[in-house]
């Protein structure tokens, strides 16, 4: 199992290069990066998370443009989307954004991806909250394309252009895995249909192998895939050594543990107290 955690980087939090280079030296697989374009100051969508909505998501940097800086400090950690809101983004530019930061990190991209739950923003994106589904199906169908072919067309719904060449294709062939945010039965579904990966929350999801492995096993069996074409990396798990055993021992291939947005020493803390349990099993 491999285990990384998910982060939402801001100016007050530890420096992009200065966590990277800790993680990589701890162990660590991923690193996982949040987004947010912007909050409306409105916020009349709830917070799947509670009443009260944290800071560090009105603060949060630019995911790829931070992951450019903590890849050029590092050789082996994975790049991880946690999630990226593909339907506030255009297709196009964000299949640019995915190829580029995996050609320069060497194929080291995991591309989280989802739908948001906060209505305004994306509507502020154009995109109608109705049909968001079917819209982020459509625009990583249409990367998949970019990444995948020599001369890429597709021709949806929601998303439509013609045949286009776009350079350079990504180190990662066909394309960097796809991980699919959201809780099941819709984000687990959504991920085996077109994705690599399930990233299910800790917290609204149970954090618990049997149960974990049982919904993918039915979600796949009902689509007629095979469960080890897709992955399941669990959000926020807690660093405890008898639940992480529990999941290693059901085939969860991943954990990322909850960083906050906190200063250097606070996350170093952190780090090296969850080192000490994934060493310890």
């Amino acid at each position: 199992m491999h285990f990384g955690v998910a982060f939402f980087p801001t100016e007050y939090a530890i420096s992009p290069i200065e966590l990277a280079t800790a993680l990589e030296e701890r162990g660590f697989e991923s690193v996982w990066l949040a987004e947010h374009s912007h909050i409306p100051a409105s916020r009349q969508s709830p917070w799947p998370g509670g009443p009260d909505l944290p800071q560090m998501y009105y603060d949060t940097l630019d995911p790829f443009v931070t992951l450019g800086v903590m890849s050029s400090v590092t050789s082996t950690l994975k790049l991880g989307t946690g999630i990226t809101l593909v339907v506030q983004r255009d297709p196009i530019h964000t299949a640019k954004e995915v190829a580029s930061l995996d050609v320069l990190s060497g194929g080291r991209v995991l591309f989280g991806v989802g739908a948001g739950w906060n209505l305004e923003e994306m509507s502020d994106h154009g995109t109608d909250p109705e049909r968001r589904f079917g819209l982020m199906r459509e625009r990583v169908e249409a990367m998949k394309a970019l990444w995948a072919d020599e001369i890429a067309e597709y021709h949806g719904d929601q998303v439509d252009f013609g045949p286009t060449y776009q350079n350079p294709k990504p180190v990662q062939r066909p394309h960097p895995p796809i991980h699919v945010g959201g809780v099941a039965p819709g984000g687990l579904r959504r991920a085996v249909a077109y994705g690599n990966g399930w990233i299910p929350i800790g917290g609204r999801t149970p954090v618990d192998g049997a149960i974990l492995a049982g919904l993918r096993n039915e979600a796949c069996a009902e689509a007629g895939r095979d469960p080890s074409e897709v992955e399941i990396s669990i959000y926020y798990a807690p660093a405890d050594a008898a639940v992480l055993d529990d999941l290693a021992e059901h085939g969860i291939e991943r954990v990322a543990f909850n960083l906050p947005s906190v200063p250097r020493d606070e996350t170093l803390a952190l780090l090296d107290t969850w080192a000490q349990v994934i060493a310890s099993r």
